[in-house]
């Protein structure tokens, strides 16, 4: 008789830990699969110190595999679920699909960020739910100090140095409280030509910070906040994003390139395809955590409306205290229910407390009900996170040890681009990359005022369309680019028009099949052979003009430059124009050969889109032409889609921001 099987979709708070006590539980009685789209656990609490350079990103991952035994790790995100079948289906980070069958199914999907009509903010903004955006947020504000210490604009300055965190929940707090202190050792090392400060602000619609806790921890971190000089402000909030700053509902406006989305979260979408009882976006499930009428499915954590058993009417709130808890009684029922070990019993748990690190030695904090502050609420928050971590806490304490008596390396590594961490994506646990469909998906691509490169540029990040206008060509849920993933294929790409002297192509002049070139046996014969017409500075020619040093003319330094056209393929015509208008039928076609002219930066012209607007860049295909005031005989003067040498560029000088 085969083992039952049990699924666990997600690897929160609450699935990592339904995964940990059922593999103690079960003891090889049932094969337990993990799904999830990256190989660790993250412990959130502590995200906001990776943003300020306190702990190294890997100290708050939990390695999955190394700390759950007897659990099988499948890395992928689900995609859909059949209900009546049994099965899930996934497509794992390679794009590869798969499905798992399953005797019993535990939803701890988790949230995403929570998304408000405001226009702008999408686009605009990054939230702060994944390691991808905490890295992002730490390089892009180590950036934008030094951008504005080296501005000799002071308005520049201003906006550059100014940080503004929507939302004054458990996160906000934390990321401005943490922030700030980050950016005032960045100007103490480097102070800023005019004088100025970074400044932060913090806004919300509520009435005071961390609304849903209790009132002195509340008074607690304001204080705190005001004293290290940041922005509070309560009963405000953001009414339009720009690209160069934000507009309040106070009216103000605050030029800034920094917006902090930590507005709230909300359930997985993934609940949403299933068709059953939901409560404001969460799944409705019994004290038990089962879904009614499902006795094979379970749910806790952010995705389930867990009845709160110590408040009649209410359901449990979407924290990590409770979902850590949910974790462990949703492992005991889903035993109890295969007949494996366990007993079935409800959900049942009243507060302990809470605690919010501020940075330093400072935190608020209110364990079993007692208020806390200063130095003490920072050991109990410290010594708190160190309990509740299931890895990693000699590291964790290590990192602190060495924060306390060394400065922080405030550097930018750039492994996280802007585009890579939109506001708006089911999974902000994993970082968008270049190829996926999902890449650059709703949401953006950039912060406020940050200047993203030209459309299709290699190395750079995808340009955006502004709000109100037709999305970019080459840009996700726009017009495809040509030779662009999803775009019309270029010719010579897979999938275009063959150019020429390709396979199924119309031959190239000089080439087996095609009409012979000029020189060569069967062709018109070229100047200077035998039977053609005497070239320049030949007996009986025109004598040549003298061009010193430049490379590609007829004499012997241009001929170390040409090759056999069959050596490299010819590159593809400019879109919107045709190939035989861009080569002057008259002129011998130049060898495709040439070298490369390198852009900037070790990019190849080759390789670069044209900017929107700007006339179509052709490579040169051979030597360039003579740019003297009269063109060679029988040669027409070169035309607007004819580049008569190396390309230059044509996307504006190199731009700040994440490129």
């Amino acid at each position: 008789m085969s083992r039952p099987r049990i699924v666990i979709v997600g690897a929160g708070f609450a699935g990592y830990r339904t995964a940990r006590t059922l593999s103690r539980l079960t003891r090889h009685q049932a094969d337990i699969v993990l799904l999830n789209p990256t190989d660790y656990f993250l412990y959130l609490p502590l995200l906001p110190q990776v943003a300020a350079g306190i702990l190294e990103p890997r100290r708050v991952s939990v390695s999955l595999s190394g700390t759950l035994p007897r659990v099988r790790l499948v890395l992928g995100e689900a995609d859909g679920i059949d209900l009546d079948g049994r099965t899930v289906h996934y497509t794992d980070p390679e794009g590869g699909e798969g499905t798992l069958r399953y005797d019993r199914l535990v939803l701890a999907a988790g949230s995403v960020n929570k998304l408000l009509p405001i226009p702008g903010v999408a686009e605009h903004a990054h939230g702060f739910r994944g390691l991808p955006e905490a890295l992002y947020l730490r390089d892009h504000v180590t950036r934008q100090v030094e951008l504005a210490a080296a501005a000799d604009d002071r308005a520049e300055c201003a906006a550059r140095c100014t940080f503004v965190v929507v939302g004054a929940g458990y996160t906000g707090t934390e990321v401005a409280a943490h922030g700030q202190m980050y950016t005032d050792a960045q100007v103490r090392r480097h102070p800023m030509r005019t004088g100025m400060r970074p400044r932060w602000m913090l806004l919300d619609v509520a009435e005071r910070v961390l609304p849903e806790m209790d009132e002195r921890l509340s008074r607690t971190a304001e204080r705190v906040l005001r004293q290290r000089g940041v922005d509070v402000r309560m009963g405000t909030s953001v009414k339009e994003a720009t690209h160069d700053g934000v507009l309040l509902t106070d009216g103000t406006t605050v030029d800034t390139r920094t917006l902090v989305w930590c507005v709230g979260v909300r359930p997985d979408p993934l609940v949403e395809s299933l068709g059953l009882p939901m409560e404001r976006g969460r799944l409705l499930v019994d004290p038990h955590l089962q879904v009614p009428g499902r006795p094979e499915l379970f749910a806790c954590g952010d995705v389930a409306a867990v009845p709160d058993l110590t408040k009649p009417g209410q359901y449990t709130p979407m924290t990590a205290q409770h979902a850590w808890r949910h974790g462990k009684v949703c492992a005991e029922n889903v035993a109890a229910s295969l007949g494996i070990g366990g007993q079935r019993r409800a959900y049942r748990h009243r507060d302990m407390g809470f605690v919010v690190d501020l940075g330093g030695a400072k935190a608020a904090a209110n364990p079993l009900g007692v208020p806390m502050s200063g130095p003490a609420a920072g050991a109990v928050t410290r010594g708190y996170h160190l309990a509740a971590m299931p890895g990693n806490r000699v590291r964790v304490a290590a990192d602190w040890l060495l924060d306390a008596v060394l400065p922080r390396q405030a550097v930018q590594l750039g492994l996280v681009r802007s585009w890579s961490v939109p506001l708006e994506s089911a999974s902000p646990e994993v970082a968008r990359v270049p190829g996926r469909p999902d890449a650059g998906s709703a949401g953006s691509a950039g912060g406020p005022g940050r200047t993203e490169p030209a459309e299709g540029r290699q190395g750079g990040e995808p340009a955006k369309a502004r709000p109100g206008e037709e999305p970019a060509k080459s840009q996700p849920d726009g017009e495809s680019g040509k030779s662009q993933p999803g775009g019309e294929p270029a010719k010579s790409q897979p999938g275009g028009e063959p150019a020429k002297s390709q396979p199924g192509g119309e031959p190239a002049k000089g080439q087996p099949g095609g009409e012979p070139a000029k020189g060569q046996p069967g062709g018109e014969p070229a100047k200077g052979q035998p039977g053609g017409e005497p070239a320049k500075a030949q007996p009986g020619g025109e004598p040549a003009r003298k061009h010193p040093g430049r490379p590609g003319a007829d004499g012997a330094s241009g001929e170390r430059h040409r090759t056999s056209e069959s050596a490299r393929p010819r590159p593809a015509h400019a879109p919107g124009t045709s190939r035989k208008a861009a080569e002057p039928s008259a002129a011998p076609k130049p060898s495709t050969g040439a070298r490369r002219s390198e852009a900037p930066g070790g990019t190849r012209s080759s390789g670069r889109t044209r900017s929107p607007g700007a006339p179509a860049p052709t490579r040169s295909a051979g030597p360039p032409t003579d740019p003297g005031p009269e063109p060679p005989p029988n040669q027409p003067p070169p035309g607007p889609d004819i580049a008569p040498g190396p390309v230059k560029r044509t996307d504006g000088p190199a731009v700040e921001g994440d490129s």
